[in-house]
């Protein structure tokens, strides 16, 4: 009989990356029959309908809930809980009530860490701490952030494991056919995508195309994803509005356009295909793990961004670009070094793409299912519940 599984996440339709991280991640281990086809147990904020994947739901604001479901969990024939965590996503004051879960669940679980700051607030660093003190296991997805977890949080480092974000294989069309495909024949493509929101820093990408396009008038910004369904349901589209204005008031309509859409995974890579450039001007330094970098870098493209923390791994060792924070001056001179120093572009592209073979999701798949298995047989030995 073999091992179940169970994935705490946000979830599809809900539009959210750790959703579609959750949804990729676990279609991927469905492939390997060393367990059960997992189940999932969707952190539902009343908003959505979900398939057959999803077993149970976790109303996000109700306290009750969250000791329910670790009551139901022990009960049930589940052998691991799988956590995957960010501050905005349950419950309660930078989501403690997934606190109550954890102190009421007698079967193993594993926490996924999205987001490890590193100078988090009272309550953000108690939620982080008894996580990894309570967890058989903690996933990061990238090396720099070990020591944080061992001086900030007090997580043994015995417990710490680093998989990288998973990148999706799906086989395109030859970019030049694309760019027929999207109307930019003769066009050189710059992008950022995902879910638009103002710490994306974008304004300050859109002022470095604008310096650019005076000596390269063909080259072309697109801004692909929607705005964040939060800030959407608060602002609405203010920062999108402004981002607009920001184009028409530089008079570069013809180098930046906007695709506001929740793009599906066939479009971001054929996006990704067709750029020559990925950006991400984020504003700032705490990111741990961006999906859309990670597909980027899985792609083998050349990468120019601010050093937040996931950047400064990912780039490293000469595998991309850094531009300041907040300074639209330093991302220009980087697009321009790349526009000018077209061999220096392939090598770091054939560096990243070395380097991105490690990210596919069916390695990654498997270095979560061999993780799984090694817990459960850990449990077992010291003949903990399982």
């Amino acid at each position: 009989m073999g091992k179940k599984i169970a994935f705490l996440s946000t979830y599809p339709p809900r539009e959210c990356g750790i959703a579609t991280f959750t949804q990729d991640l676990v279609n991927e281990i469905k492939k390997i029959k060393l367990i059960n086809p997992p189940i999932i147990i969707a952190i539902d904020n009343g908003d959505y309908e979900y398939d057959e994947d999803v077993k149970y739901e976790l109303k996000q604001y109700n306290r009750d809930c969250y000791i329910k479901l670790a009551e139901k969990l022990n009960k049930s024939d589940i052998d691991l809980l799988v956590i995957e965590h960010e501050y905005g996503i349950y419950g309660g004051e930078d989501g403690e009530y997934i606190i109550d879960l954890i102190d009421k669940l007698n079967i193993p679980f594993i926490t996924v860490f999205h987001t490890v700051l590193s100078n988090p607030s009272e309550k953000q660093l108690f939620i982080l701490k008894e996580l990894g003190k309570k967890s058989d296991k903690i996933v990061v997805m990238a090396k720099n952030v070990i020591p944080l977890l061992k001086n900030v949080y007090e997580i043994n480092k015995d417990k710490i494991e680093v998989i990288p974000h998973g990148v999706p294989s799906i086989p395109v069309l030859p970019k030049e056919i694309l760019k027929e495909k999207y109307g930019l024949k003769g066009r050189t493509i710059i992008s950022t995508f995902g879910l638009i929101n103002p710490g994306k820093g974008i304004e300050y990408g859109i002022e470095a195309v604008s310096k650019v396009a005076r000596k390269y008038n063909n080259i072309l910004y697109l801004i692909l994803g929607e705005t964040h369904p939060n800030l959407k349901k608060k602002f609405g589209e203010e920062y999108r509005d402004k981002l607009k204005k920001l184009v028409k008031n530089l008079g570069i309509d013809d180098n930046v356009k906007f695709i506001n859409k929740f793009l599906t995974k066939k479009e971001v890579i054929e996006y990704l295909n067709i750029s020559e450039i990925y950006m991400t001007p984020y504003l700032g330094k705490e990111q741990a793990v961006s999906g859309t970098m990670a597909y980027a870098a899985g792609l083998g493209k050349l990468i120019i961004s601010t050093p937040y923390k996931y950047a400064e791994e990912i780039l490293n060792e000469g595998r991309g670009l850094f531009a300041d924070f907040k300074d639209s001056d330093s991302l220009a001179k980087c697009i321009e070094y790349v526009l000018e120093n077209p061999e220096k572009k392939r090598l770091m592209e054939l560096e990243m793409k070395k380097f991105g073979k490690s990210m596919m999701w069916d390695n990654v798949a498997h270095m979560y299912v061999k993780l799984f298995l090694a817990v459960l047989d850990s449990c077992e030995t010291k003949g903990k519940a399982v």
